[in-house]
């Protein structure tokens, strides 16, 4: 149970109940980080359609790697719902369990993922622990590690929007659902 007051789903009326039964199409339930918004629907609705766009979208990100992206600042942030929900999907890209420990450690070198991605993922780190530090010299290594400026503008939506979610997630109290695995799978349903 998160700290704040949530609406229960049998409980939903109106634009949380529309919002309810898209996040069950779309993802297979309704997480708690998406049931701590339910006394605001519209920021819920803001938050899904984000949150949708930036990781299931089109995009020059393969989708792993946007997974890799939102775990691994979900652990900088020692986020461990998010983490949860994010490196569970991993498992499916068929990510070592070895790769998701180094991730975890914070150890990028030691995943074994391409050098595009390590260069992506270290820039995940600065932006998150340092952004005051980021300089257009940031963004030439990730042009010299393969990735244009519309995948870095991705990147940055990803990092910023799991520095924000870790940070709801934790400041509202949110718990990792038993049955969390149901909502980490990849889009279902119309959304």
């Amino acid at each position: 149970m998160a700290w704040i007051e949530t609406v229960p789903e049998d409980q939903a009326t109106g634009k949380l109940q529309e919002v309810y039964a898209r996040l069950v199409r779309a993802r297979g339930g309704v997480s708690e980080v998406m049931k701590v918004h339910s006394l605001h629907p519209e920021a819920m609705a803001a938050h899904l359609e984000l949150y949708l766009e930036i990781m299931f979208g089109r995009s020059p990100l393969p989708r792993p790697l946007r997974e890799a992206v939102g775990a691994y600042v979900s652990a900088l942030n020692a986020c461990r719902y998010c983490w949860a929900h994010h490196s569970a999907p991993l498992k499916r890209y068929k990510v070592s369990e070895a790769a998701l420990e180094a991730l975890a450690r914070g150890e990028v070198a030691a995943t074994g993922f391409p050098e595009a991605w390590q260069a992506a993922l270290r820039h995940a780190e600065k932006l998150t622990r340092t952004p005051e530090a980021v300089q257009e010299a940031d963004l030439e290594a990730l042009r010299a590690a393969g990735w244009d400026d519309r995948a870095i503008l991705d990147l940055t939506l990803i990092v910023g929007y799991f520095n924000f979610v870790n940070r709801v997630v934790m400041g509202l109290g949110a718990e990792l659902e038993p049955d969390f695995l149901r909502t980490t799978g990849e889009l279902g349903g119309s959304v």
